[in-house]
């Protein structure tokens, strides 16, 4: 015997001023229903119906601004825009902030960014077995500059052990998110703090100031106080925060500084050190240069949260050639 608890009719409203459709049964009882006796199930009358722009959402939300993600996808400002509107207004909540600079994703939007990507994640995976396909081809992004000076030594191991996967190496210098689009896994300088994806420590390996013969003769006639203020600080990128970071470790004062030169380059950066442009914090990584007496250590302080890390982008899947080239780089480091 089954026993109805509640009864929830939805009919049309038209049929009948009072009654609403067809009749309704309650035990061995049938019954015309009223508007009063009705109750409407809100549920499934509201269902949600921009599951597009779901994926569209999270591509949107690996852009800085709105206007970077309409160049990335082909779209204008206004389309963007009106599509983010449509959305929030279908989940009665605001996913992005504006500010001066672009957008930020507010609580509900991380949160629904989170709950998309690895749903994504999921179906990608799935289409993948469908079509029988092995997961073992694999991008890694990495600066020349790390390429040449660390991996490059150490890649036949990998591959002698691994021969079934295809790796690609592919340079990278901004390490952006339309550069992120193209790789499944980055190995990336810095401090580990960027949104492009998950970031899992690697190889921690602190910078340190370096020049060449001459400018190590203007630091031991000025000392480090007087020759900083007169020397040109070569930098990653023009927002970096690394020499302001050096410079308050070494108790040294924050210069306004106009002879700034931008080199994206870490290996173009280390040849105009060598041809005497300027100072740069450089790692390990140029232990050879400093033996052949081509660069020079400048000062015992170091930047210790500095280091390499392991950057999978959102928009990709934890196959299992990222997981193996992961494994083998952290057992190498």
């Amino acid at each position: 015997m089954v026993t109805f608890k509640a009864l929830k009719c939805v009919a049309p409203n038209y049929l009948f001023p009072d009654r609403i459709g067809g009749s309704c049964v309650f035990g061995n009882e049938e019954f015309w229903p009223s508007r009063s006796n009705v109750l409407y199930n809100r549920d499934m009358r509201h269902h949600f119906h921009h599951h597009d722009l779901l994926r569209l959402f999270a591509e949107i939300a690996r852009h800085p601004s709105f206007s970077d993600a309409a160049a990335a996808l082909n779209m204008t400002k206004g389309a963007i825009s009106y599509q983010i509107k449509t959305l929030e207004s279908d989940l009665g909540m605001v996913l992005f902030r504006r500010t001066t600079h672009g957008v930020t994703l507010t609580e509900e939007g991380l949160k629904l960014l989170v709950a998309c990507q690895s749903r994504y994640e999921e179906i990608e995976a799935g289409i993948l077995e469908l079509k029988g396909r092995t997961s073992r081809s694999l991008t890694v992004g990495v600066s020349t500059y790390f390429a040449a000076r660390w991996l490059s030594p150490r890649l036949m191991t990998f591959m002698q052990r691994h021969p079934d996967v295809q790796l690609r190496i592919q340079p990278m210098i901004q390490f952006s998110n339309h550069e992120m689009q193209d790789v499944d896994l980055a190995i990336r300088w810095g401090k580990g703090d960027w949104s492009e994806g998950k970031v899992t420590p690697f190889m921690p390996l602190p910078p340190y100031p370096v020049g060449n013969a001459s400018v190590v003769r203007i630091v031991a006639e000025l000392g480090m106080d007087v020759a900083i203020s007169q020397l040109t600080f070569l930098r990653d990128r023009d927002n970096g925060n690394a020499w302001s970071e050096w410079l308050i470790s070494a108790h040294l004062p924050q210069h306004v500084r106009q002879d700034v030169l931008i080199v994206l380059d870490p290996n173009v950066r280390v040849q105009a050190v060598i041809d005497g442009q300027g100072i740069a914090l450089m790692d390990d990584l140029v232990s050879a240069d400093l033996e052949a007496q081509r660069l020079f250590r400048l000062s015992d302080i170091e930047l210790p949260d500095y280091g390499y890390f392991l950057v999978q982008p959102h928009n990709t899947v934890a196959t299992e050639a990222v997981a193996a080239f992961s494994e083998w780089l952290t057992n190498q480091s």
